[in-house]
């Protein structure tokens, strides 16, 4: 990441060197060496720690990396009283300022993250209206909202970058254990736990390995998991770990985390990629209970779907409306020596039947014509060919031709359509699909990450760095999240489907609310709220009083701002630039 700023090239005999490629032209500096004894001579080991400005020559635009091998040179924080944007835009703001005063979160902040505690809080801001986490934009953002810094300092990007580098991993389990002590420990919490994977080309970040990754393009990963309460709809706390390190393996030590944060009566709902003989008794041992999807075709489940495959079906009684589902409840244990009945819900969908149905049918057809073009041919096919053919060879080991194996054909199509879910407590199939799909909410977590704070890459070159991203973006997730649900809440309320109620939506909507200044130096509400903003104001508790009231605040922080900037430029001999 390059920070919005020039400075001199440093001047080290032999440890600078410049390379072009293209239009620019990359400042290199040589950190030591490494002897290589096949070649019997040391290679330089060198960074890029810059670029060259293109309007002077003597001067070179930073990276991140720069202010790890000079730290001593200083780089400009605050900006000056022209980078304020006569127009703020103040209707997201308020209502991120509203959560984070309903959560109690710049308190909580405060305690750990002492000063920084209001630019932590700005990025946040940035993260959940602008959709992007690229550092180097953030002036950009301040630029045109009100902020919460102290006397409301527009920061440079090379501050961010320097704040990304200063964030402790202490600083960060000290919030996530504030923010766990305040949630409910007494009350039945249902907690949905779910991961991703990210892929990675940063060279210096440790957890970045090679794994199984979901949407593998070759590069090595990281992952990141999230426990949500389902039950209060709040995300509770994160973990990042190594690229290699599977779903199943790393459950346990989630289990161990909610244990340590005092959590008493939890149940945990689990994705399919969960399933293992060892996390369920790990559960069963630590007295929690689960709800968990279970693959169709997995041997135990398939067997019981068959059992009682035609029973249930077309019954009204075993209708769930809400998900155009038929469900029935059966009991069985898990494994040979599971000690207790589980009981396992069973669902039939006749719109995903048929879905599945032809998918099925074109692999099988794509299978097949495949092996009929290499007929005659020294050719072998792999296990999923096998799974599905009889496949003849020749006694020189030329491809004869292919039948189908009509029995695992036919069963699969027979289970085309029903799923099953898992759970240790007594329910109906009606409530175990419910709580089920609960999940949708860390689901949406993740896409929200992913794709509404423009965490889908995290832009950093260093673990530390990558570590206090991953906070900040947490802090952001908590805060979207509660926005997210609160519109639910209201759309629900007003019985119809409103395409501006959706998360991103609003934000556009609120932000079109401005306070200006003209000829003066005093911020004013631009124009009146309009009937649209006025509704989703309402999903938080705002009127048209309260967004005066608080344009009103707003240009009096501002006004005491530009005092203070004004004051500073005075101080320093530099004009007022307005």
């Amino acid at each position: 990441m390059y920070l919005n700023t020039t400075i001199k090239i440093p001047e080290i005999k032999g440890k600078i060197i410049t390379k072009k490629k293209g239009t620019t032209t990359y400042i290199l500096y040589q950190y030591g060496s490494e002897y290589r004894p096949e070649k019997q001579y040391s290679v330089p080991l060198r960074t890029i720690v810059g670029k060259i400005s293109s309007s002077d020559s003597t001067l070179m635009i930073p990276n991140e990396k720069f202010q790890s091998y000079f730290p001593d040179v200083k780089l400009p924080e605050e900006l000056p009283l022209a980078y304020r944007s006569c127009c703020l835009k103040i209707g997201s703001c308020i209502i991120i300022q509203k959560i984070l005063n309903e959560y109690k979160l710049i308190p909580m902040l405060k305690k750990r993250f002492g000063s920084d505690t209001g630019l932590i809080l700005d990025l946040v801001s940035y993260l959940i209206i602008e959709e992007e986490n690229a550092g180097q934009y953030y002036p950009d953002f301040a630029f045109t909202h009100p902020l919460l810094t102290d006397k409301m300092t527009i920061y440079s990007d090379s501050k961010v970058s320097r704040l990304l580098n200063t964030i402790s991993k202490d600083q960060c389990i000290g919030f996530l254990d504030d923010w766990n002590a305040k949630r409910d420990h007494k009350s039945r919490v249902y907690v949905s736990y779910d991961s991703t994977n990210k892929n990675s080309e940063a060279g210096d970040i440790d957890i970045v390995e090679f794994g199984k990754a979901k949407d593998d393009k070759g590069f090595p990963v990281f992952n990141l998991s999230i426990a949500m309460d389902r039950t209060n709809r709040i995300p509770l706390f994160y973990e990042e770990y190594p690229g290699s390190v599977t779903d199943v393996s790393q459950f346990t030590f989630m289990v161990d985390k909610v244990l340590e944060y005092g959590y008493k009566q939890i149940g945990f709902i689990l994705d399919r990629g969960y399933f293992s003989k060892e996390n369920i008794r790990y559960i069963d041992e630590n007295g929690y209970s689960f709800i968990i999807m279970c693959k169709g075709c997995k041997t135990l489940v398939s067997s019981l779907v068959l059992e009682n495959r035609g029973t249930f079906e077309a019954k009204r009684e075993a209708a769930i409306r809400a998900y155009k589902v038929y469900g029935i409840t059966t009991t069985a244990r898990l494994y040979e020596d599971d000690t207790a009945e589980r009981y396992f819900h069973i669902y039939y969908n006749p719109s995903k039947q048929a879905a599945e149905r032809e998918r099925l049918e074109q692999r099988i057809e794509k299978l097949r014509q495949f092996m009929d073009r290499h007929v005659g041919k020294d050719e072998k096919f792999g296990k999923t060919y096998q799974e599905y053919f009889h496949l003849h060879y020749s006694k020189q080991g030329i491809f004869l031709g292919a039948d189908e194996r009509t029995d695992v054909i036919e069963r699969e199509l027979q289970l085309c359509g029903y799923f099953c879910i898992i759970t240790s407590e007594k329910m109906t199939a009606s409530q175990a699909l419910i709580q089920y799909k609960g999940r949708d909410i860390s689901e949406k977590l993740f896409q929200s990450d992913k794709t509404f704070i423009g965490s889908k890459s995290e832009r950093v070159q260093s673990s530390r760095s990558m570590s206090s991203k991953i906070f900040i973006e947490f802090v952001a997730l908590i805060v979207r999240n509660r926005i997210y649900n609160l519109l639910k809440e209201q759309m629900i309320r007003m019985e119809t489907k409103q395409k501006y109620m959706t998360v991103p939506a609003a934000i556009r909507e609120l932000e079109k609310i401005e306070i200006v200044r003209r000829h003066g130096r005093n911020y004013k509400l631009d124009h009146a709220v309009t009937r649209t903003q006025k509704l989703i104001l309402n999903s938080f508790g705002f009127d048209e009083t309260d967004i005066k009231k608080r344009a009103e605040e707003y240009g009096k922080l501002l006004n005491i701002s530009q005092s203070y900037i004004s004051k500073e430029a005075q101080d320093n001999g530099e004009e007022e630039d307005d």
